[in-house]
């Protein structure tokens, strides 16, 4: 599924009870929970994780996050949230999202990440193992 212009997945989920506040409503701060879901989905497909950066002795923090709420999910609904890869020449990670339910777009949002080494100090170039990676991907 490589692509020049990025990289999706597609993960489906459930709206759990401990996820909703007293109107059965889901509380906005779950959704960036929900962008987690959909980062460690495209990870497990895509072959670049949490624990690949960790390997190759980086940490990956998010230093922007975005959340639009369209309209709400509520405790049972059945959902799918769509993770994008937005390809970058900078030292990022961006992710685009919209989650959507029987094809109503429920919620949009982006997340950034930028790499830290051990030491976390800022690293403004990519590091090797992101530039094979996306070289595999064929986004370079």
């Amino acid at each position: 599924m490589a692509a020049k212009d990025g990289l999706s997945t597609t993960t489906s989920l459930r709206v759990r009870f401990n996820e909703c506040d007293p109107l059965q409503i889901v509380w906005h701060g779950n959704y960036l929970k929900y962008f987690e879901e959909g980062r460690e989905e495209f990870g497990r497909i895509h072959g670049i994780s949490y624990m690949d950066a960790k390997k190759n002795r980086f940490s990956t923090p998010i230093v922007l996050s975005h959340c639009e709420h369209k309209l709400p999910l509520k405790y049972g609904d059945r959902f799918e949230i769509e993770t994008s890869f937005q390809n970058s020449e900078a030292a990022k990670i961006i992710f685009n999202y919209r989650i959507l339910k029987e094809n109503k777009l429920i919620c949009t949002g982006q997340t950034v990440q930028v790499f830290l080494n051990e030491k976390e100090e800022l690293i403004l170039v990519n590091p090797p193992f992101f530039l094979d990676w996306k070289q595999k991907m064929g986004l370079i």
